[in-house]
């Protein structure tokens, strides 16, 4: 039976801008360089907000900086020993607000969203022209669901600094979120007018066209933006999905393949990618996508529901059981738990447990399946396992008493055969006697002897000794003719 792939619902962290205006931080998550030394931001009078930064402060931060770069490049990162750096510039001079500013953002790519927020607070503190610290502020407040506020952060930021295109082109999104396309769109090209490589304002056009379903012009932002960023997961996700609706699946997997690439970690890319392994069966690859998202988040259930169900292609039944469970202790109230372990003990020639598990999904939904569900094909089927096993053992339970029949048949043939030959014999016997009496009385009545009392024939004589030779004839008389006698 073909399995249905349950839909994984995971939660994408949306991590703030990390820099200038330079930056490459997206709501993908993906991270641009850290604040430089010495960066003059004009603040809100267009007044140098700057602070003067002691030397000293300064040769450690950016001894701090190039670290980072050199094991960035390595593709290794020494978290706690850059950290240390910056901790150390940052105490060289309590001004140093790049410093504190960076530690946040070392602290929002290792996930400790707590003390990235104390991080960007402290940088706004030591200097509230800091913007990037509030937009990161802002991003944060977006991922954790609390949209107003962001807004209003986003707001804060645009009345201090109007010109100000990244925090322009985040609430453009803002907007699209809500379905309000036509003013995602004009503040995406206002960010643009502003500044014309804003990556994250060509990405609000390119998502608002895409959910218009315009893709035309969707495909059309995309490839401007990746003249910005040539390896912005995001992009290649997007043209996937497009490609994917195009009805072009081959195209789409590539796609989606390159943004994994671009980011090993994306995972909205993971999730097509395991959808698409699925559909085709291939639950090898499958089971590798999956993984990288319970790497990314090991408390998913969705994400373990669907890598047993990768198992239970594979025909690891035990493996497949062991997910359920993992995905149950996590979410006790998934009605595909269930019906996945139906399929499983279906698999194991299980009918009395599958059906179980099917009633028991159909319960849980509330009754509210509908009538061509794969779930009533799978109990249909399983029901006339049952009738075959039931017949199948009305017609053995018939065939072993027909065989008993025959056998007692069989037993009582050779018995009246035996009994019939004794009688037989018997007969016979009895017959000879009869006949070997009238025998007898026969040879009484005319004098011969009873062939046992014949006497016995005497010996033979012993022959005769030969004759001696004869006497020659006497001679016949002289004159006399021999006689023709």
């Amino acid at each position: 039976m073909r399995l249905k792939l349950v839909g994984l619902m995971v939660a994408l962290a949306l991590v703030g801008c990390t820099t200038t205006s330079t930056a490459k931080k997206t709501d993908d998550g993906d991270t641009g360089d850290f604040s430089p030394t010495g960066k003059t931001v004009a603040g809100p009078t267009g007044e140098a907000s700057t602070p003067q930064i002691n030397s000293k402060a300064k040769l450690l931060f950016d001894d701090a900086n190039k670290a980072y770069e050199t094991q960035k490049k390595a593709g290794k990162v020494d978290y706690a020993a850059i950290e240390k750096k910056y901790q150390t510039a940052a105490s060289a001079d309590d001004k140093l607000a790049e410093a504190t500013y960076n530690l946040g953002v070392l602290a929002e790519r290792q996930g400790k969203t707590k003390e990235a927020i104390a991080y960007y607070k402290d940088a706004l503190a030591k200097r509230p022209t800091l913007k990037q610290a509030a937009e990161n502020l802002a991003v944060i407040a977006q991922n954790q669901g609390d949209e107003n506020g962001a807004q209003q952060i986003y707001t804060d930021i645009l009345s201090k600094y109007p010109e100000d295109a990244s925090s322009r082109a985040r609430l453009a999104d803002l907007h699209r979120k809500k379905g309000e396309y036509d003013k995602a769109i004009e503040m995406a090209k206002e960010a643009l007018f502003r500044e014309p490589r804003t990556l994250q304002a060509y990405k609000v056009l390119m998502l608002s066209y895409f959910e218009q379903k315009q893709f035309s012009m969707a495909k059309l932002v995309a490839l401007r933006a990746s003249k910005i960023e040539e390896n912005d997961p995001e992009i290649f996700y997007t043209l996937g999905q497009i490609s994917a609706l195009e009805k072009e699946p081959a195209k789409a997997r590539v796609l989606f393949k390159r943004a994994v690439e671009a980011r090993p970690d994306f995972l909205p890319a993971h999730l097509q990618l395991a959808k698409m392994a699925m559909s085709q069966e291939d639950y090898v690859s499958a089971e590798e996508s999956i993984r990288r998202i319970l790497q990314a988040n090991s408390k998913n259930p969705e994400a373990l529901l669907n890598l047993g169900v990768a198992y239970k292609g594979m025909g690891q039944y035990d493996k497949a059981l062991s997910a359920y469970d993992a995905a149950q202790k996590l979410k006790p109230d998934m009605p595909e738990l269930y019906l996945n372990r139906g399929f499983i003990m279906a698999a194991r020639n299980q009918p009395e447990k599958a059906l179980e598990f099917y009633k028991q999904y159909i319960q849980m939904k509330g009754g509210a399946v509908e009538d061509k569900h794969s779930v009533y094909a799978a109990i249909k089927d399983q029901e006339l396992v049952l009738q075959r096993r039931d017949d199948d053992k009305k017609a053995a339970e018939e065939a072993a008493k027909m065989e008993a029949e025959m056998k007692k048949a069989e037993e009582q043939a050779a018995a009246d055969e035996k009994r019939a030959k004794e009688e037989e014999l018997k007969k016979s016997q009895q017959e000879a006697k009869g006949n070997a009496a009238k025998d007898a009385a026969k040879g009484n009545d005319t004098g011969e002897q009873k062939p046992e009392e014949k006497k016995k024939p005497e010996a033979a004589k012993p022959p005769p000794p030969p004759a001696s030779k004869p006497a020659p004839a006497p001679a016949a008389p002289k004159g006399e003719e021999p006689s023709d006698l």
